[in-house]
């Protein structure tokens, strides 16, 4: 089975290790920001309301988090750590013991539902298009999926697992998905079945 790459869960441009300090001063932070997102909706939130409800200056926010989408991918990060720990660690068929064919059509459902019940925060905090494929949590998702696809045997039918991963990601796309059962009214189990004729097709 190939080695398994975790990915650090952490902002572009976020150093891997902090001072003790500086991990406090952060979780402070994305406490505050946590908070108001859940009182007045991620749209609102804004690094000087972060900086007030914090009790702190408005540099501090900047310093640590860059701009008003590096603070929200930090929220994001936090989020999608429960997520990643379903399929990186937790139970079959999503988690480690199942066949690679069944954890790449358990992966497509659970990201579909963890991702609209949180679809406010993943749109904000997409950003610029050359940005979002280079956070961490895209970035571990992908991963885990070319692996995945390498596991069960694509190349034997001519298949790259890494560009056929971003297939799979542009399927669970917010953006996307959004549109479809907000826009189109599609129901949620509706992609969850394409997304399980989109693996078959890709396997064989």
């Amino acid at each position: 089975m190939p080695q398994r790459h975790v990915l650090p869960l952490t902002p572009v441009g976020e150093e891997p290790r902090l001072r003790a300090d500086a991990v406090r001063n952060r979780a402070r932070l994305l406490a505050a920001a946590a908070r108001l997102a859940d009182e007045h909706g991620v749209e609102r939130l804004t690094m000087d309301a972060v900086a007030t409800a914090a009790e702190v200056g408005k540099g501090t926010v900047f310093r640590r988090f860059g701009d008003r989408i590096g603070l929200l991918q930090a929220l994001l990060d936090h989020v999608e750590a429960r997520f990643q720990s379903g399929f990186l660690e937790g139970e079959p068929p999503l988690g480690p013991g199942a066949p690679a064919r069944e954890r790449l059509h358990a992966f497509g459902p659970a990201a579909l539902r963890h991702d609209a019940a949180h679809r406010e925060l993943y749109l904000a905090a997409e950003g610029k298009p050359e940005r979002r494929f280079v956070t961490p949590s895209v970035r571990l998702r992908h991963t885990h999926l070319a692996m995945l696809l390498s596991s069960a045997g694509v190349q034997s039918t001519g298949g790259d697992p890494e560009l056929l991963a971003h297939t799979l990601l542009s399927f669970v796309d917010s953006a996307l998905t959004s549109h479809l059962t907000a826009q189109r009214g599609l129901p949620l189990e509706r992609l969850e079945t394409g997304w399980a004729d989109l693996v078959d097709r890709l396997l064989g």
